[in-house]
């Protein structure tokens, strides 16, 4: 994007700079008096000047409006990926309680099945 408006100045500035070039040198092989030829000259520059700050004024407008945009744009980016998140996360919160869970029930069989086996390990040796 930088690129272009690089090269949107570029080709504004050649515009202006080539448009004043030509109309000096059309307006100096013009058969004019002095005097006529420095008012077309001022005429022809005031125009280009009222031409190059319209352009300038509209590219702030659209800078305005894409720098606007931008910034909406990122910023429901920002709320979705939040939104995501939270929920990745609440999920992760689940999977994490359940496997707390399981593990402590298998913990308590695996116990409760340690015991019954040394009791009864008891149980033969006593007899």
């Amino acid at each position: 994007m930088s690129r272009d408006n690089g090269l949107g100045k570029g080709l504004l500035i050649g515009l202006i700079t080539g448009s004043v070039v030509g109309s000096i040198v059309a307006l100096l092989y013009a058969p004019k008096s002095g005097k006529e030829l420095r008012r077309d000259i001022k005429d022809k520059t005031d125009e280009f000047m009222g031409e190059a700050e319209q352009y300038l004024a509209d590219a702030k407008v659209k800078a305005v409006e894409l720098i606007n945009d931008g910034k909406k744009k990122s910023e429901k980016l920002i709320s979705d990926a939040r939104v995501k998140v939270e929920g990745l996360l609440q999920d992760a919160e689940k999977a994490l309680d359940n496997a707390k869970n399981l593990a402590g029930d298998e913990g308590d069989k695996l116990k409760s099945a340690f015991k019954a086996g040394l009791d009864a390990y008891r149980n033969e040796q006593n007899s």
